[in-house]
């Protein structure tokens, strides 16, 4: 008789030992799948924003390079305008000495 209420004792703390044991894995098992599942929502939410920031790159590159044309553009139209400049400047050079080489003939002539 002692030895079944051993026995039943014994198996009673071992179940309840056991018992005591799968819930606190299971709490441990779930407070890991919670913090798994915040990670993997986390992930998703970087990704989200790296897609959208690597559309604003490209359209950035994107303008950039359009600036870059239109800035060789305007260089190449202000080389031709300087160009432009300076043959004015010569004519006008050019023009200011015949006046002043026919003024010079008219004062002589009177």
């Amino acid at each position: 008789m002692f030895f079944e209420w051993s026995l039943l004792t014994a198996l009673s703390i071992l179940s309840i030992y056991l018992f005591v044991k799968m819930y606190y894995f299971k709490s441990i098992t779930s407070k890991e799948q919670r913090g798994n599942d915040l990670m993997k929502l986390t992930l998703q939410e970087a990704e989200i924003l790296i897609r959208k920031y690597q559309i604003q790159l490209q359209r950035a590159l994107g303008n950039v390079d359009i600036l870059s044309d239109e800035l060789t553009k305007l260089r190449g139209e202000l080389k031709v305008l300087k160009q432009r400049n300076t043959k004015h400047r010569q004519e006008t050079d050019r023009l200011t000495g015949k006046i002043k080489a026919l003024e010079g003939r008219i004062d002589a002539l009177l």
